[in-house]
């Protein structure tokens, strides 16, 4: 079992989708194990800051805007974006020390992200490059999932697509998954599981789409970011005109786009979206009929992963599990991020 306190701190994660974080609303959300609430001032910059008053800690989240400034719904106290209070009713002096966390968040990608972590250290140019998601010319819907499972366990489910041959027999499945074995490239801080697959036959949600006439190429490369991004390259061409070097100009480009949070130890905030090329993106109905036949699949890996947390939850894993060819990505992965997590002073996996 992973050790509750073993996440990766410094380090952005997504705290939602740029439309939930909202003006007139208070949204809570459980990140990494810790209450947070978010806003937006009047200019729309978000805020932050931990959702709980230094007075009686009630929730900051049922309180109230007062202009950029949240007021406790319980005495009133007023609190500014940076966490400190600035007015508590009855009285002309505030306490010294009182204060909530606050805590850095930026928009990007659609998404806002937030530093859990060291505030000083917090480094915007590591945001995860997911430009796919608000590019000119492709077509990203916002999608979520409450999963309960470890946020490890979704990664890992992202790195290892061989699994799409039997748990999404009716939509994204191939027996050509199997077949191509893949082969991984290691970075300081991310993996790239990369297969390639030439003269196939389309799998089932591509062959409903109608978009080929018969076989195609196509790539599988899914690159896992330290700690919770992965994005699964999924483009595809006509049999005969893909490959490495192939020119994606005439390929229909698909980039499967995740970003996990943990919320606890054994829930997570799952962010994802099926991006469209310019070339797939121009229909709309094709474009709902993608999502919703990718939206299947997803749940369908969702009931996976909260058997498989069950069984965890229940005997723990680490005297049981045997691994296999296909776990290569997901074993330098994993020893990378029990690295990151390991030199900030938290545990790894046992």
């Amino acid at each position: 079992m992973t050790n509750k306190a073993a996440f990766l701190r410094n380090a952005w994660y997504a705290a939602g989708w740029r439309h939930e974080i909202e003006r007139e609303i208070l949204f809570a959300r459980a990140l990494l194990g810790e209450p947070v609430v978010l806003y937006r001032q009047a200019d729309g910059t978000p805020v932050a800051l931990e959702d709980r008053c230094c007075h009686r800690s009630v929730p900051l989240s049922i309180g109230a805007l007062v202009g950029d400034n949240l007021q406790c719904g319980y005495h009133g106290l007023i609190f500014d974006s940076d966490g400190n209070c600035v007015e508590v009713p009855g009285q002309t002096i505030v306490p010294p020390g009182a204060s909530v966390r606050s805590y850095p968040v930026i928009d990007r990608h659609n998404l806002v992200w937030i530093w859990m972590g060291d505030e000083a250290s917090a480094d915007e140019t590591t945001i995860p490059d997911l430009h796919w998601l608000d590019a000119p010319g492709w077509v990203a819907k916002p999608a979520y999932l409450h999963v309960k499972s470890n946020y490890r366990l979704i990664i890992e489910n992202l790195l290892d697509t061989s699994h799409l041959t039997f748990v999404h027999k009716g939509t994204l499945g191939s027996a050509a998954i199997i077949d191509n074995p893949p082969r991984c490239e290691r970075g300081e801080r991310d993996i790239s599981v990369i297969r390639w697959m030439m003269d196939i036959e389309p799998s089932p949600t591509w062959q409903r789409l109608g978009l080929f006439n018969g076989n195609i190429d196509r790539c599988q490369i899914s690159h896992w970011m330290a700690p919770a991004t992965v994005t699964v390259d999924a483009t595809k061409w006509a049999a005969g005109t893909g490959g490495p070097d192939s020119d994606r100009d005439q390929a229909l480009e698909v980039f499967n786009v995740n970003t996990i949070t943990p919320e606890t130890d054994t829930t997570s905030h799952y962010f994802w979206s099926q991006a469209l090329g310019p070339r797939v993106n121009g229909d709309a109905d094709i474009n709902k009929k993608f999502h919703d036949q990718i939206y299947e699949a997803f749940q369908e890996d969702q009931t996976l992963l909260e058997f498989q947390q069950s069984r965890i939850d229940q005997f723990g894993r680490s005297d049981h599990e045997i691994d296999i060819n296909v776990d290569a990505g997901i074993l330098q992965a994993r020893r990378i991020l029990d690295g990151l997590i390991a030199a900030e002073g938290g545990g790894g996996e046992a």
